[in-house]
């Protein structure tokens, strides 16, 4: 996680990034896949693609870019990239 930390430029700023290999979070916070069939393929237990907008430890929104034909959110990204935090962000302060 230092490594692509470091490449994406997030370094030192208030995005904080972890891994989990034993997929204990994952489990925890429900983003295990867990979708059967051809295109889950080597993907079960793996966690799907999520951004999650947490103040002093407590999960204000979460944003996960499943859908029923790529349950990994690979292919459909948006719902987890800067602009949808941004605005995530800015509605979970106004709620």
């Amino acid at each position: 996680m230092k490594a692509w930390e470091q490449d994406q430029g997030t370094e030192g700023s208030m995005i904080s990034m972890f891994g989990d290999p034993s997929g204990e979070f994952t489990k925890a916070v429900g983003m295990e896949m867990t979708a059967e069939g051809p295109v889950s393929v080597g993907i079960i237990g793996r966690c799907k693609r999520h951004a999650m907008y947490v103040v002093d430890g407590v999960v204000k929104a979460v944003a996960v870019a499943e859908s029923e034909i790529d349950p990994a959110g690979d292919d459909f990204p948006e719902k987890t990239l800067a602009p949808a935090l941004i605005e995530m962000a800015k509605s979970a302060v106004s709620a």
